[in-house]
């Protein structure tokens, strides 16, 4: 067996309705003054007002930060900064999807050292310390309160990445009850997201890649695969809910371990410069990705085609149950009426060359991909995505 390392979030509460007792769940771990990071959607829609409460009713002095984006730039980050330092606050909650829980994380990174940025970017260069961090998930998807990962647009089209074990949260509360309220177009992208990062995990070619990030990986596409269709069809049906939410998490686990490769690598241009929601623009190039990657990866699609898709066990052979794994989930997204071709979502056949020598910029996770992709292999996987 091959040396690993596996870092995780080291407490983790789930349970319904946890949230309304954030304060008396992480009020100690925060102190006295909390940074509380959200998006003013979630504030409009009252869905951060009993977590806020409960954590006055701790004796917490907390200031709201409700100014996060989709893919949050870097001078949102520092905006959030400030008001926590103006505040004086003593730890960080971030609440909501990826893009809060990003902010959250490095928020309470400079925040708690002071440290640069810019020298923080990139895997394990963020050297802390950090202040006490606590997070929510809102959205069954980006596993972001288990994973030692945050991304930020620093320019118009640009994404980094703080890659280190510094910013994981001290607790991640999950809580089926704060998904309820999701659209069935977020549910399916962030769902499908969640998908995305298991099957990557456990096929990533990365040396870090271990028996505890493909259990999991694994796990998490049997709770997702089955309860997918549920919880996009009846967003109130709390079961299928709180089962994304845990497979979600499961992945979050696994990747975090076993890094991400190409499907992100290619999804990433696609947000950046069409604002495409990150999971949408997984899903779009998802099946293109495995399809290359099936001359080196097929016998290790076959071993997870069956978690996601259990009519699957019966398909005879390595390549044969590849392929209809690669059909399943390529079925999947038109079944749950999320757009499947670039050209759906505004991109021209002129825009392909750029989104692939953007993606280029990706080496940190192409490293990882089980076959080797350079540029004009990009342009082919965005054309068959076209």
């Amino acid at each position: 067996m091959q040396p690993f390392v596996f870092n995780t979030t080291p407490a983790i509460v789930f349970e319904r309705g946890s949230a309304r007792r954030l304060g008396a769940i992480a009020g100690a771990r925060l102190g006295r003054a909390v940074l509380f990071v959200t998006d003013a959607g979630l504030r409009r829609i009252g869905l951060c007002d009993e977590a806020f409460a409960s954590l006055q009713a701790e004796g917490c002095s907390v200031t709201m930060f409700d100014g996060v984006e989709s893919d949050p730039s870097r001078a949102t980050l520092m905006r959030a900064v400030e008001a926590g330092r103006a505040a004086g606050v003593t730890g960080v909650v971030g609440l909501g999807g990826g893009s809060s829980l990003d902010v959250a994380k490095l928020g309470a990174l400079l925040l708690g050292s002071g440290e640069d940025l810019d020298l923080a970017w990139g895997v394990g260069q963020a050297r802390g310390p950090r202040l006490p961090l606590v997070l929510v998930p809102t959205t069954a998807g980006t596993g972001s309160e288990v994973t030692p990962v945050s991304i930020i647009t620093v320019a118009e089209e640009e994404k980094r990445g703080v890659s280190s074990p510094v910013i994981l949260p001290d607790l991640a509360v999950l809580d089926p009850e704060l998904t309820l309220g999701l659209p069935p177009a977020i549910t399916a992208a962030t769902g499908v997201d969640a998908m995305v990062h298991a099957i990557e995990a456990y096929a990533s070619k990365s040396s870090n890649n271990n028996p505890l990030s493909r259990m999991l990986a694994r796990q998490a596409l049997r709770l997702l695969g089955a309860n997918i269709d549920k919880a996009v069809v009846d967003g109130q049906d709390i079961e299928a809910r709180g089962a994304m939410l845990l497979g979600s998490m499961l992945a979050g686990q696994a990747f975090a371990n076993s890094p991400v490769a190409a499907v992100h690598a290619l999804a990433y241009p696609i947000g950046g410069t069409f604002h495409v929601p990150h999971g949408l623009s997984n899903a779009l190039v998802l099946p293109h990705v495995l399809r290359f990657n099936a001359p080196e990866a097929a016998s290790v699609y076959a071993e997870i085609a069956a978690d996601a898709f259990p009519g699957l066990a019966a398909e005879q052979g390595s390549q044969g149950r590849c392929a209809a794994f690669i059909e399943e989930l390529a079925a999947l997204s038109k079944r749950l009426g999320m757009q499947t071709r670039l050209r759906e979502v505004g991109i021209g056949e002129a825009h392909l060359a750029k989104l692939a020598a953007d993606s280029m910029k990706q080496q940190r996770l192409l490293v990882n991909n089980p076959r080797p992709v350079s540029e004009a292999d990009a342009l082919a996987i965005y054309r068959a995505a076209w």
